[in-house]
């Protein structure tokens, strides 16, 4: 009896009970967890997300006879969707090309060359980004529209009979208002990527006499080209699902795929094309997601191998 009662036992029964304790906590935790994923799954992801992806898809394999392939036939042998892809993929690398190359020289100039106001400039490109795509497209037809207020202001400069400007609605209208919209997109992930980098390095290559053009391309791009890679993606991503800015700037001349789906949809009230198209530039989508997912994945082991 004095045995069962001594301190060691009691100190042996005391940590079981904590440990059956502990266990029977970390059980109801994973119960409450997976509870949690399962409400998130019926409740949230069920009707927002699960459901249109299943009956996108599905009414995508909805033919005359049934289930089929009948509407990406339709889709792909159509001779206007070679058109609307290529005319969809010279926009897509013009606009974003454009804005990448807008936007790393826009974060370099406001990382390595800092100027009186580049932080203020910083926190207008970071609320930018917050802004409809849509209000871009409507600010240069009120600012460079034939009837906007520079071409007015220009034809009355210069006593012209018409007014000078008259290239919004078409390509170059909405590769500009895209290029304007989507940069600031690349700014950030960029500048992100330039805080990083160890100055030092820079300091070594330019005191070896390094002129700054072999300082950018030999030692700050490949380290800080995660970031600029991240950023380029995700202009590309975003771009290639714009719809506002095309829906106002494009012409009857310039179908795209988003305004193709959304013709089929709406005007020709084809749903099952329409469908088929809305899942193939699902699939280019999703691509370009995960190679985006897979860059940044990549810059953030290099952080920590940096770390």
């Amino acid at each position: 009896m004095s045995f069962l009662s001594s301190p060691e036992a009691l100190a042996d029964a005391h940590r079981a009970a904590s440990g059956a304790a502990h266990r029977a906590a970390v059980r109801r935790r994973e119960r409450a967890a997976q509870w949690h994923l399962l409400f998130l799954l019926v409740v949230v992801l069920g009707p927002l997300v699960v459901y249109p992806l299943v009956r996108l898809v599905s009414l995508s394999l909805t033919g005359p006879h049934g289930f089929g392939v009948h509407a990406y036939a339709q889709f792909f042998q159509n001779p206007e969707t070679r058109g609307v892809v290529g005319t969809t993929l010279w926009i897509l690398f013009a606009s974003a090309g454009l804005a990448s190359l807008l936007g790393v020289t826009l974060a370099s100039l406001l990382f390595f060359k800092p100027f009186p106001g580049a932080r203020l400039v910083t926190r207008f490109l970071e609320l930018f980004v917050a802004f409809p795509s849509f209000l871009v497209a409507f600010t240069l037809i009120f600012l460079y529209g034939s009837q906007g207020s520079v071409s007015i202001g220009l034809q009355r400069l210069f006593h012209l009979e018409n007014p000078p400007l008259d290239f919004l609605f078409g390509i170059g209208g909405v590769v500009l208002a895209e290029v304007m919209f989507y940069a600031p997109f690349v700014v950030r992930p960029t500048l992100a990527s330039f805080a990083t980098l160890d100055m030092r390095l820079i300091e070594a290559a330019r005191s070896l006499g390094a002129p700054g053009w072999m300082v950018a391309f030999r030692v700050i791009l490949p380290l800080a080209w995660p970031g600029i890679a991240a950023g380029t993606i995700l202009c590309f991503l975003l771009t290639l699902n714009e719809f506002g800015i095309l829906l106002v700037l494009g012409s009857a001349h310039l179908i795209t795929l988003p305004v193709a789906i959304y013709s089929s949809a709406t005007v020709d009230l084809d749903l099952p094309t329409a469908a088929a198209g809305a899942v193939v530039m699902l699939a280019m989508s999703l691509s370009l997601y995960a190679l985006y997912r897979q860059v940044n994945r990549r810059k953030a082991g290099g952080a920590a191998h940096g770390r």
